[in-house]
């Protein structure tokens, strides 16, 4: 059997923290130490950044991890935005900027580079020795808000981050570029949905350009209660960060400021070509937006969601209406050959990131095809991609994550 379920420890040394309101699914390695035989990337804060107001939480300059291109990728770029959540109150916040999402002192001085961004042929087939970029996320608002609150030191820049972040890219050779992808993981991915149009702008038409966003297709679903989670909790952060300014007007014109911090309300207007790489039973989701613990107050989930064998018919019945609503609104994505589909049936979480689900010998598959190869195929236009899984529990390729 290939599935491989991750257990994911939450206690006292924290590996992976899900939070329902705040920091959500920051690593934290407690020993402080990587793994020698991966690529470690040097942090580099952005200089001038503060002078824009381009600064992080608690008023630190952001920071990025770069490793330069070579032979057939020196002028190739791919720019992976970081994920961890967001924050939605005062409190949350000024908890968020003790931490690396929401503070660069607090950031780790080198990251391993790994999946997407890893510089091995054999691990990376289509990207290695491109310009690989990580840029820290550390305001909150999947780098879109734009505020203040002086009497909490909170400084809500995400916007200013994002651009500030772009403009060192091209000064460090980006515009140059005769191609470009814009990724993100998680929050960072719901960010490149939000900036896909945007960055595309930065590059003469004669560039290709692209985007994808990884587990960044957050849904306005209703929770085990019959209640709206998220859409609680997006409100929050899109009213105490100033994002509405920031969302596109193609959504905002006639949509609430919230509806539009949903993928689900903005990929119908992206002009750009996009891949959509998502888990149909998204483990955050599954674990934060449709059951946190606050609408399952008896546990009636727990054994569900620990072990998805333990579900019963109504509690598998709701995880397969979630899966229809996800392939509903992703429909847009379908209509365009310039699109590109990665939907497996797993309850995975930011797939381009982890090595084992990128592109390894036991990676998930669809249409006998991993993730990467899939990719490569949509992003130089070897043959179209729209690889949607059958229904849970079909795939036996998945690497599914599993929180105790």
């Amino acid at each position: 059997m290939r599935k491989m379920r991750t257990a994911v420890m939450v206690a006292a040394v924290v590996f992976v923290l899900f939070f329902s309101n705040g920091l959500v699914l920051g690593k934290v390695d407690n020993r402080g130490l990587l793994n020698p035989d991966l690529l470690s990337v040097n942090l580099t804060l952005i200089p001038g950044a503060a002078a824009k107001g381009a600064v992080c939480l608690d008023g630190t300059p952001p920071g990025y991890h770069f490793h330069p291109g070579f032979g057939s990728g020196a002028n190739s770029w791919v720019i992976q935005l970081e994920g961890g959540g967001w924050c939605n109150s005062i409190k949350n916040c000024v908890f968020r900027k003790t931490t690396p999402r929401g503070s660069s002192k607090f950031m780790e001085k080198m990251l391993a580079f790994t999946g997407l961004l890893s510089n091995r042929s054999e691990e990376n087939p289509d990207f290695y020795n491109w310009n690989r970029v990580k840029l820290r996320y550390c305001d909150g608002a999947s780098f879109s808000g734009e505020g203040q609150d002086q009497a909490n030191g909170l400084f809500f820049r995400g916007q200013r981050i994002f651009e500030a972040g772009m403009e060192e890219l091209m000064e460090k050779g980006m515009k140059n570029a005769d191609q470009a992808l814009l990724s993100g993981c998680s929050a960072g991915g719901l960010a490149s949905i939000i900036h896909c149009d945007e960055f595309r702008d930065l590059f003469p038409s004669t560039v290709k350009v692209k985007c994808m966003s990884d587990a960044g297709f957050f849904l306005d679903a209703i929770d085990a209660a019959g209640g709206h989670t998220l859409r609680y909790f997006y409100a929050g952060v899109v009213g105490l960060q100033g994002v509405a300014k920031n969302l596109p007007s193609s959504c905002t014109s006639h949509l609430n400021p919230t509806s539009c911090f949903f993928p689900q309300n903005l990929v119908a207007n992206i002009k750009t070509p996009f891949f959509l790489l998502n888990a149909a039973y998204d483990a955050w989701q599954f674990q934060e937006s449709l059951v946190p613990a606050s609408v399952d107050p008896h546990g009636e989930w727990k054994a569900c969601k620990f072990d998805r064998s333990n579900c019963n018919s109504t509690q598998i019945q709701f995880l397969q209406d979630f899966r229809m609503q996800m392939l509903d609104d992703i429909k847009p994505l379908t209509r365009s050959d310039q699109n590109g589909l990665f939907i497996n049936s797993c309850f995975a979480h930011c797939q381009t990131e982890k090595q084992d689900t990128w592109y390894a010998n036991d990676s998930p598959l669809l249409g006998n095809k991993k993730i990467a190869e899939s990719v490569g195929d949509w992003f130089f236009d070897r043959s179209p991609v729209k690889a949607i899984d059958c229904a849970y529990p079909c795939d036996k390729t998945c690497h599914d994550l599993i929180v105790k």
